[in-house]
């Protein structure tokens, strides 16, 4: 993706079934959860890159002995540097006891995260500061083993104020700004009055639905009860993604599903994805069931996480991928007027890798068509020179973007750094003849579309070209998200200015402040949840007119080449990810009301120029 956003956190939750001595005689370790607990995190760190957390709680100990831990490390490489804060404690162990990890119940008693629930977090901060206070997992602490909690997720809430109001909380700082703040809150609050009532049986999934009812958003959580319980739960909708695999030896869930198969050598067939509305829950004598705890919605699970956030080792993922570019090929073939021979592909590195395989595979049988249909045609008279020069034709493939390690500059000037973004890309010279050959170039998707502009269509147009075609796999974003993605100023988004711009271009600009009205009086009435008003800023264009306005807008005034953009288009999307429908970010129609009070409460904001989130 060229336009980087932070998005999806990750998750990942092991509950081993069988005593750490069991893990040390068959696979040679008491330490096997930890081992597939990095593993796991590992395999998801790219989806978080600002701080990292585990939590454990230990079953059977002591009566006054913590059984709960947790450690927390915000910035770049925190998984490194939690796990190797747990190697210095098993070292220095092993210092003072040589034998200690042959004995897993010795282990057990003196190091903090020899526990038999472990729970690993990567944090992308959309809600929040980026200090540790912020990472996740979060903690509930209490003499009763029953009201102790750690929690961590991947999602957003956008009804956070509405909870602590209902709970009569008067949070910290640092809760207030977390959205987890409020769910922890909420969940422990539940967790108590169940307690209340029975503390020897415990009912979690009785807790679990009432608090859930009351979150507003997107979510997939996990939590670890100083009890011995512990549970994953997902959202009504799936906006959120969770797969788990579980065996006689171990429950296992996380975020992506190839994790798992990679973590625990399984295969795709064996990895169960969370129902929507659904918990995992593990009871402390090991029983684990998938239980319902909300009316499962319409299905909207996130399609961004098939377009580009979850990582394409998945190999539905793959597939999708794949289709997104294939889907591409007929536009991108129209506008070259099907002519290939000075045609050059290529992509924005890294994620729009898979989809470009697609987009060559979808022109490459376009190509092969076309060179069996003349075969045909002149069969009785080609020579066996025109033959072989036909059998010759290929699509051109050239690597022309080279992603450069981020640069820096400590200079403050707007100038200074729109030079600087500039050379974020680099190029491959001598590979498009001057004057003569169209580009395409493929991208995942185009949100604010700033470094296509200052730095990617400028280099690319440094090579010659006539033309330059970016294609996104992608439909245009032209709304906020608010289930996880940090995609939240309504004028951030290109489409949007676009809209906005052909708006003016056609003497429509009132309709810029009737919708603002519009927004401003559901706001004082309480309604401002009953409709996304932002739709009518678009609703006199169409996809095209909006693409082509982008593409003025993305021309740099010094671009010689002409510009065009191509976007995927709704249908190609539901073609192409049919199990992942949600698309609010391209459409507004948001699964849940909180989306439409974002909306236009984002909308708000970009008319009164106010920073910050629109929830």
């Amino acid at each position: 993706m060229s336009d980087a956003i932070k998005h999806e956190c990750g998750l990942a939750y092991i509950r081993l079934l069988k005593p750490l001595s069991y893990y040390h005689v068959t696979y040679g370790t008491a330490v096997y959860g930890l081992n597939k607990l990095y593993l796991l995190m590992e395999k998801q760190h790219n989806r978080g890159q600002d701080g990292a957390g585990i939590a454990s709680v230990k079953l059977n100990v002591a009566a006054g002995t913590q059984n709960m831990f947790r450690t927390r490390v915000s910035g770049q490489h925190a998984i490194g540097k939690i796990f190797q804060e747990i190697n210095k404690e098993v070292q220095d162990l092993t210092e003072m006891y040589p034998e200690i990890l042959k004995h897993p119940g010795f282990l057990k008693g003196f190091m903090r995260f020899a526990g038999e629930i472990l729970l690993g977090h990567l944090r992308y901060g959309t809600q929040g500061k980026n200090n540790v206070e912020f990472c996740h997992p979060f903690m509930k602490h209490d003499i009763n083993p029953n009201r102790n909690l750690a929690m961590a997720g991947n999602f957003n809430l956008v009804n956070t104020e509405e909870l602590f109001r209902l709970l009569h909380k008067s949070p910290t700082t640092t809760l207030r700004e977390s959205d987890l703040g409020a769910m922890i809150e909420t969940i422990y609050y539940f967790l108590c009055e169940e307690d209340a009532k029975d503390p020897a049986h415990l009912d979690l999934e009785t807790v679990l639905r009432k608090a859930t009812k009351l979150f507003d958003g997107g979510f997939v959580c996990s939590g670890l009860v100083g009890n011995g319980d512990s549970f994953v739960m997902r959202d009504k909708n799936g906006i959120r993604p969770c797969f788990y695999y579980k065996n006689d030896e171990i429950v296992v869930a996380a975020s992506e599903r190839a994790a798992i198969m990679t973590a625990f050598n399984v295969t795709e067939e064996e990895v169960n994805a969370l129902k929507p509305g659904h918990a995992l829950i593990t009871k402390a004598d090991g029983t684990c069931s998938e239980v319902q705890i909300l009316e499962p919605g319409e299905l909207k699970a996130c399609s961004f996480e098939r377009i580009y956030f979850s990582r394409g080792s998945d190999p539905s993922i793959y597939r999708e991928r794949m289709q997104l570019g294939r889907n591409l090929a007929e536009p991108v073939l129209k506008s070259l007027d099907f002519h290939l021979r000075q045609t050059i592909v290529s992509f924005i590195p890294n994620t729009a890798e898979t989809a470009f395989y697609g987009l060559i595979k979808g022109l490459e049988d376009y190509l092969k068509e076309t060179v069996l249909k003349k075969i045909l045609d002149r069969r009785e008279t080609m020579t066996s020179d025109e033959l072989k020069e036909l059998l010759s034709r290929r699509v051109r493939i050239e690597k022309i973007a080279i992603k450069d390690a981020k640069l820096r500059t400590f200079i403050t000037e707007d100038a200074s750094r729109n030079e600087m973004v500039q050379h974020v890309y680099d190029i491959t010279y001598g590979t498009v003849a001057r004057g003569q050959d169209t580009l395409v170039v493929i991208d995942d998707s185009i949100v604010r579309g700033t470094t296509l502009k200052e730095s990617i269509i400028k280099m690319l147009d440094r090579l010659g070209p006539k033309k330059i075609i970016v294609v996104s796999s992608a439909p245009q974003i032209r709304y906020p998200d608010c289930y996880g993605i940090d995609m939240s100023k309504m004028g951030d988004f290109i489409a949007f200015q676009a809209a906005i711009e052909l708006l003016k271009d056609h003497g429509k600009e009132s309709l810029i402040q009737d919708v603002y009205n519009a927004c401003k009086d559901a706001e004082q009435t309480a309604n401002i949840d009953s409709e996304n008003f932002v739709k009518r800023i678009y609703d006199s264009f169409t996809d095209v007119e909006i693409s082509n306005k982008i593409a003025q807008l993305l021309k740099h005034e010094d671009v010689k080449a002409e510009v065009e953009i191509i976007y995927q288009t709704l249908e190609g999307l539901y073609n192409a990810c049919p199990d992942n429908t949600g698309d609010w970010y391209f459409t507004g129609n948001y699964p849940t009301k909180g989306g439409n009070r974002v909306a236009n409460r984002a909308f708000i904001n970009y008319i009164e120029q106010k920073k910050g989130r629109g929830y």
